[in-house]
């Protein structure tokens, strides 16, 4: 029982490592789609940004937006954490 007990303790940071490391490639994906969006020439209009199974067109600004928001809310996840 006690053997069963220390199995259970030492996955429980292996899976946070790896929620860890979940949410950093999910920061860093944000990033990417931030700087690529923000390369794009002011000529380019719409972009299609995928809400569930279905792609919708709105303008840059919008769409960099949330993804400034889907952005914070990685990092504030990310940094609970760290605390924890």
């Amino acid at each position: 029982m006690a053997a069963a007990a220390a199995g259970g303790a030492g996955t429980t940071p292996a899976k946070e490592m790896d929620k860890k490391v979940e949410l950093m490639k999910e920061v860093r994906a944000h990033e990417v789609a931030i700087s690529e969006l923000n390369s794009l020439p002011p000529s380019r209009q719409p972009v299609y940004q995928k809400t569930g199974n279905i792609f919708f067109r709105k303008s840059i600004k919008s769409v960099v937006t949330a993804e400034q928001k889907q952005l914070d809310l990685a990092r504030d996840r990310l940094n609970k954490l760290d605390q924890a």
